[in-house]
């Protein structure tokens, strides 16, 4: 049956029934919005210009949605990961580019273009807004029938639940896939300890050059291997006793935790990859989840976004530099990290003067289709606006507002945006009324894909495509669905427990 399982039920339903803090929104809202942007502004002189006074409405835009988000009686993961990547890499980073008149790469564009870049992003800002709030209307009308409506496809397909022999099979197509993978390229174990500059060369021979063969055989390997690790610690226990599975559990456990430490480690793969493995496994901790702890948790990773990623790159390449602490405005006027607002600039001067290519939406979709079969296939967009920019170095990002205008201008930018709030509220909310329900693909994608979505966000589409696509295609292919019933509210309160596993280490009930 369609029905939630039951975990300190009256204690959710209360949190549910509080409202936001007047005092809590408020002092998110001066912190986000006046402290770290005159943190930023004090740092060095400021050059003012039209472009950084209409910055001060992106800052105040993002920084308040995320004071709600940060103070919302319910935990909204997505809307999360969403807004902490516009405060930071469109909202604070700006502020010291425009104040400093600094950008991390050198192509330089005009006064207007910077004025035209803020109204572009913060024009996806407002169809974002507009799709959430469409959303929730949604939601609340169709909780005000008198009858409840049957959950529809999204809804069916995150209520599908893990189930152990499908992540028997995952695990041990991980373990036996690791295994041959790893010990037939050169360099072996010793590569994933070195440097995501040493194993992209390890990988490029060991491929023949082929980077799209390089790219499948790097993330058939982390992929997997992140899903049978999360799913083995977050599987439920089944009602009529599990002792076999436990011990399968025990033996699997370890192999799959030393599994991730070489292939899913911040040195051999990307930091966005590797922090969202960390933030997956510890948002899908139950109490983490609870909407006290999670603002506790968000406000930590928020710092730490802010003061502790801007050196997480020392491993990035095999020859290191010995790392110099510096202020926040000269992280984002120098580190390439923070160049999302720059790409959105780059990218108006490309439309420019080659206008829009609609087709290039085709893309991300059908990136698995080889150039040999598509000669015309678009290229990566990160790559495109680096080779117009003149750059050597090519692996640049694109985020989704600059993708979208090249598609169709401020009208697809605005349908992107929109339909992209939509779904991510609509999301939010699926996984807030099966909250209870442990072992659901809501309670284990839901967490990886809100944290993910800051490198959907940064971009380029085609370079992300690949891992999206395993990201999302696993979870369903190791669960089943469960019954259709009418959608349950949020505040039902089920009559019966299920227990959840306990595993060793995950802080499960005995």
């Amino acid at each position: 049956m369609f029905q939630p399982e039951y975990s300190l039920g009256r204690e959710v339903g209360m949190q549910d029934a509080r409202v936001r803090s007047v005092a809590a929104v408020s002092l998110w809202a001066v912190v986000l919005t006046v402290l770290l942007p005159g943190l930023i502004l004090q740092a060095q002189p400021a050059r003012m210009s039209v472009a950084l006074a209409l910055q001060a409405v992106v800052v105040v835009h993002a920084g308040g949605a995320l004071a709600r988000v940060l103070t919302a009686p319910t935990v909204r993961l997505v809307a999360f990961g969403f807004w902490v990547f516009a405060y930071i890499w469109l909202g604070l980073a700006p502020v010291a580019m425009l104040a400093a008149d600094v950008y991390p790469w050198p192509y330089r564009s005009g006064e207007r273009t910077a004025v035209a870049a803020v109204a572009v992003v913060e024009l996806g800002l407002l169809a974002y807004s507009a799709g959430t709030s469409l959303a929730a209307r949604r939601e609340r009308n169709l909780a005000a029938r008198p009858v409840p409506a049957p959950p529809g496809l999204l809804e069916r397909l995150l209520s599908r639940r893990v189930t152990p022999w499908r992540l028997l099979t995952l695990c041990a197509l991980a373990l036996a896939g690791s295994a041959l993978l790893i010990s037939a390229q050169p360099g072996r174990l010793a590569a994933y300890f070195t440097s995501r500059q040493a194993i992209t060369e390890v990988g490029a021979a060991s491929a023949g050059q082929d980077a799209f063969m390089q790219s499948l055989i790097s993330w058939s390997l982390s992929v997997p291997a992140f899903w049978a690790l999360l799913g083995l610690l977050r599987i439920p226990r089944a009602a009529g006793g599990d002792r076999w599975l436990r011990g399968v559990r025990w033996l699997l456990l370890p192999a799959l935790i030393v599994l991730n430490i070489v292939v899913n480690n911040p040195i051999s793969k990307p930091r966005f990859w590797a922090g969202m493995v960390v933030l997956a496994l510890v948002f899908t901790v139950p109490r983490l989840t609870r909407p006290r702890a999670f603002r506790v948790t968000a406000a930590g990773l928020l710092a730490a976004l802010l003061f502790v990623f801007p050196y997480s790159d020392y491993f990035r390449y095999s020859d290191r530099e010995e790392v110099a602490v510096v202020s926040l405005a000269e992280q984002f006027t120098g580190n390439g990290d923070y160049d999302a607002f720059q790409q959105v600039q780059t990218g108006l001067d490309y439309a420019g003067e080659y206008g829009f290519s609609p087709q290039d939406v085709l893309g991300p979709p059908l990136f698995m289709v080889p150039r040999s079969m598509w000669p015309g296939k678009p290229d990566d967009t990160g790559k495109t606006l680096a080779d117009y920019a003149g750059y050597e170095f090519l692996n640049l990002s694109a985020p989704l507002w600059i993708e979208s205008y090249l598609w169709g201008g401020p009208l697809a930018v605005v349908i992107v945006f929109c339909l992209f709030g939509m779904a991510g509220r609509r999301v939010d909310d699926i996984r807030h009324r099966l909250r209870e329900r442990r072992g659901t693909v809501a309670a284990l994608l839901i967490p990886a894909f809100a944290f993910y979505q800051m490198v959907f966000l940064r971009g380029s589409l085609l370079g992300i495509a690949g891992p999206l696509t395993l990201l999302v295609v696993i979870p369903l292919l190791i669960s089943t669905p469960t019954a259709r019933a009418s959608r349950l509210p949020s505040s039902a309160v089920p009559s019966a427990p299920i227990r959840q596993a306990s595993i060793p280490g995950t802080g499960g009930h005995p």
